[in-house]
């Protein structure tokens, strides 16, 4: 077995992204995901576009979650829809040193990981902008750094040696919610809007709607146990629009592309936990059921 051998799971724009990095840098990756981009990858070789230039990068690509199999780490960059259902079925393939990465968006992966399939997932927030311009073919637009748990500072640095940033966080549930507070107030509007960060973050009306989204979503996550600042949010929102102004949220994507969104796990997870909570998450809601709308066209 290849100890440093990397497996990512959900061979999309994230997953594409960051195993194309980590094959530049010479790890062994297998990508595993649809045929579309698989067969394109296996003839082609996956294409990296990003603003230093293009790599054709030769990597292994395979539709079977056999590609697993022996993997000493595997990122499990699916979406949440399909947590648990993954989780079963990569549970055969894993060795006793496998560590299961989750690269995924929402709050709550890694225990219904554990749920699912008794698997210890290690929680890793992304910030990253890709997308999939064709089978096969990922392009970076803006940053594409994450934040890991001091635990796992090896994996760390088998990131950094790619050339990917990282940052060791003694309080990854924070950082969860500090992710998630981005993606409820940029995700769904981007995608009803079919508009860019950028230009998202330059409209006083629409800043004033993400501030009332943070600020429901920021109560939800201090009734979760997480202290979070309204205002540093609403601030690191407006800075994260100017770093990504070219970006389009993956739920944007998912709609232009008429598939399903992972809604339920951003805006909707906190409409839910707020009800539970007893408090009113109305703009969460609204956008939660706004999407849906579009996911039925």
């Amino acid at each position: 077995m290849e100890t440093n051998r990397v497996a990512v799971v959900g061979a999309g724009a994230v997953g594409c992204y960051f195993g194309g990095m980590l094959a530049l840098a010479g790890v062994p990756v297998t990508l595993i995901g649809r045929p579309a981009h698989i067969e394109a990858i296996a003839r082609d070789g996956l294409l990296l576009e990003s603003q230093r230039g293009d790599d054709r990068i030769r990597l292994a690509a395979t539709t079977s979650m056999d590609g697993v199999r022996d993997a000493h780490t595997l990122l499990l960059c699916v979406k949440t829809l399909d947590t648990e259902t993954v989780a079963r079925e990569i549970r055969p393939f894993l060795s006793p040193v496998s560590t299961v990465v989750s690269m995924q968006n929402g709050v709550d992966n890694v225990s219904r990981i554990r749920a699912a399939s008794g698997i210890q997932a290690i929680p890793v927030v992304v910030y990253v902008a890709a997308s999939m311009a064709g089978p096969g073919h990922v392009k970076h637009s803006g940053r594409g750094d994450l934040v890991l748990p001091e635990s796992a500072r090896a994996l760390a640095a088998t990131f950094e040696a790619a050339e990917i940033p990282c940052r060791l966080s003694p309080a990854i549930e924070n950082e969860l919610w500090q992710k998630m507070v981005m993606n409820c107030g940029y995700n769904a509007i981007s995608a009803l809007g079919r508009a860019q960060y950028g230009r998202m973050a330059k409209d006083p009306r629409i800043r004033a709607l993400i501030r009332r989204t943070i600020a429901e979503t920021v109560a939800v996550a201090r009734a979760d146990g997480v202290e979070l600042s309204e205002e540093a949010m609403v601030e690191a929102a407006r800075r994260l629009g100017e770093a990504m102004s070219g970006a389009t949220s993956s739920t944007a994507q998912d709609i232009a592309r008429g598939k399903t969104t992972e809604i339920e796990s951003l805006n909707g997870y906190v409409a839910r936990r707020g009800a539970e909570a007893g408090i009113p998450t109305p703009v969460n809601e609204t956008l939660c059921a706004l999407v849906h709308l579009l996911e039925g066209k």
